[in-house]
């Protein structure tokens, strides 16, 4: 543990770029009313509004922020998000579901300075994302919308937004740190979007950003949540929480952030080190118990 917290004040990476401001946007939108037909209007004009009112070079929105296609969106209205990111010569992320054929991603995609860019979920979550075999007649019974998802490649380059190199993960995907590192060192900001409405006023909002908080700590990088519900918020290098949105509240947070390039021990080791360790201290005890047994 002493050994843990001096490593801590260590700083295994380096600011890269000029401070960018980010803006990420919070729309709180119950679960049980997110995909409902009647409410499709309200969530377009609720996250333009947010945009519109916090100018940012970097705005983010949560995962599957709009509840349709990317392809069922009003084209005037995706020029209007591009335009609101242009005015900063900046970039909006869009957390949105893309169809290409048969197939279907969760997808955050960019609009603007930068073009059109996109990143498909990879770790998919069984029964809320994906069907196993043999549960098919359990998912139409569930009727969960958009609940067999297809898998993104696992090679995705980090994205070029706003002169950083970003990193995107998707909901719960930030709990696997050995599959974060993936994209590293060469992404200098990491960036999660989340809809954790599912779990309601739980300790699951909370829990996940303490997740996040060692994703940004044992990579050296800083960390961006935008959430549907909670709980969105700018955690530094260090893991520490800069700034946070109240939980089940409509807003948007506001910020500036920095890039930063280097590898910590975890990025260039991932969890072999650790591995390699239990592997090495089993078979020691397993000579001393073999020893004491024919001594």
């Amino acid at each position: 543990m002493a050994a843990g917290e001096l490593l801590r004040e260590v700083r295994w990476t380096q600011e890269e770029g000029e401070p960018l401001s980010v803006a990420l946007l919070q729309g709180n939108v119950a679960q049980e009313m997110k995909w409902r037909p009647e409410r499709f209007a309200d969530s377009l004009h609720s996250y333009y509004r947010l945009a519109l009112e916090n100018p940012a070079r970097l705005t983010v929105l949560p995962e599957t922020a709009l509840p349709a296609f990317l392809d069922q969106i009003p084209a005037d209205y995706l020029d209007a998000l591009q335009q609101l990111a242009l005015r900063q010569q900046g970039e909006l992320l869009l957390g949105i579901p893309v169809a290409e054929g048969r197939h279907y991603y969760n997808a955050a995609v960019s609009l603007g300075a930068s073009g059109r860019q996109r990143y498909d979920k990879v770790h998919l979550v069984p029964f809320g994302e994906f069907v196993p075999p043999g549960f098919a007649w359990f998912m139409a019974m569930a009727n969960i919308p958009m609940s067999d998802f297809t898998a993104g490649s696992t090679t995705q380059a980090p994205l070029r937004l706003a002169g950083q190199r970003v990193r995107v993960n998707i909901c719960y995907e930030d709990a696997f740190g050995s599959e974060i590192i993936g994209a590293l060192p060469a992404a200098t900001l990491l960036v999660n979007m989340s809809n954790v409405a599912w779990f309601g006023d739980s300790l699951a909002p909370a829990q996940h950003l303490q997740i996040a908080q060692m994703r940004a700590l044992e990579t050296g990088r800083m960390l961006l949540r935008a959430t549907n519900t909670g709980m969105t918020a700018i955690v530094d290098v260090d893991g520490r929480v800069l700034s946070v949105l109240p939980a089940f509240t409509r807003g948007a947070l506001v910020g500036e952030v920095r890039g930063h390039s280097g590898a910590t021990p975890f990025v260039r080791g991932g969890n072999w080190p650790v591995i390699g360790l239990a592997l090495l201290w089993i078979a020691v005890s397993g000579r001393r118990r073999t020893g004491s047994a024919t001594a």
